[in-house]
């Protein structure tokens, strides 16, 4: 079968493997799309994910497919069905997973980082991790459910309530989930942060958040309850913190370098009594992932920018690729 191969750092080779078997517990599992994200792009430069890849591993974490085959334990998957996949295994044994922190097991395995993954036809998953679509929900869209299943891990450690005014800081295509979501969990206004007016005008329409601001040109202003960082930079990290009102939330979403740090003024933090949280992964959030794609509420078509083939994923992440935005790889029909 046909593989894309992380064979070390900045190297990626197609190569022909053969095709896995499924264990017991396991569904093997027809790659139809994978999404290409930051952590393919960290990962692609020799740096962590969820956890570190060790070349040779087939990357690929966000992923649909149809079920070609289960092994002989597999009780609640048949061949066709159409399914995605939770890239996250637990261990189910160390003190993180015991006092409900899955997302901090300290033997955590991730399909697509540490076994392969969905850039290849076949690859299998723990039946656990499997979850079949409903029918409305087209595979196209059904691999972005773990970039969205993060994302509503992100909102269920914040406290939202109708009366508060939100922003997200970065219209990439993690801070344009946030914004669908937030709209849909009702908090009074949404606005969205970028720097570029013509791509703020498609995606004020696109997506109907109340304000756009485009960062080149606007200060933010310092009148939100709760802040969403969808950078991971520095400056934009500062941005999220200064936005605030007093009791203000702000979620630290987007991911910085290992050793990147950022300032704030720790009597503002006191004063305004304000709430800052980080986010990993995605515990238990697939269900709510598929939910809100399948109501309508994020529709991840309208923020896809390119469906690509295994052979253009390398220049997509080392950038000589031209295409800007979101991408998912199609891998087979």
């Amino acid at each position: 079968m046909k593989a894309l191969v992380l064979t070390g750092k900045k190297q990626l080779e197609i190569q022909n493997l053969d095709q896995p078997e499924p264990k017991p517990n396991e569904v093997l599992v027809n790659a139809k799309y994978a999404g290409i994200c930051g952590t393919d792009y960290a990962l692609y430069n020799g740096l962590p994910g969820s956890a570190p890849a060790v070349p040779p591993i087939v990357l690929g974490h966000e992923n649909s497919g149809v079920v070609a085959a289960v092994g002989s334990d597999v009780k609640d998957l048949k061949v066709g069905d159409k399914v995605t996949v939770d890239p996250n295994i637990y261990c189910g044994k160390c003190d993180y997973c015991r006092t409900s922190r899955p997302e901090l097991c300290e033997s955590l395995s991730a399909v697509g980082v540490t076994r392969n993954g969905g850039l290849e036809e076949y690859f299998t998953a723990p039946e656990t991790v499997v979850y079949k679509l409903p029918e409305s929900v087209d595979l196209k869209s059904a691999a972005t459910c773990e970039p969205i299943s993060c994302a509503v891990h992100g909102m269920e450690l914040l406290d939202i309530k109708p009366y508060q005014k939100a922003l997200v800081i970065g219209d990439g295509f993690m801070g344009l989930i946030f914004a669908q979501m937030l709209k849909s969990y009702g908090v009074k206004s949404v606005d969205l942060t970028g720097r570029h007016d013509d791509k703020l005008a498609e995606e004020k329409e696109k997506l109907g958040v109340d304000r756009v601001i485009n960062t080149t040109k606007e200060k933010i202003p310092a009148e939100y309850d709760v802040v969403i960082e969808a950078v991971g930079q520095p400056a934009t990290q500062e941005q999220a913190v200064e936005a605030t009102v007093k009791g203000a939330q702000v979620l630290m979403f987007g991911v910085g370098a290992p050793d990147q740090k950022f300032s704030m003024n720790t009597y503002e933090v006191f004063q305004k009594q304000l709430t800052i949280k980080g986010a990993f992964i995605n515990p238990n959030s697939f269900e709510g992932a598929i939910a809100l794609l399948q109501s309508g509420k994020v529709d991840v078509n309208k923020i896809i920018d390119n469906v690509i083939s295994l052979e253009d994923v390398e220049s997509v992440l080392n950038g000589t690729s031209n295409l800007k935005g979101k991408s998912v790889v199609k891998i087979s029909d």
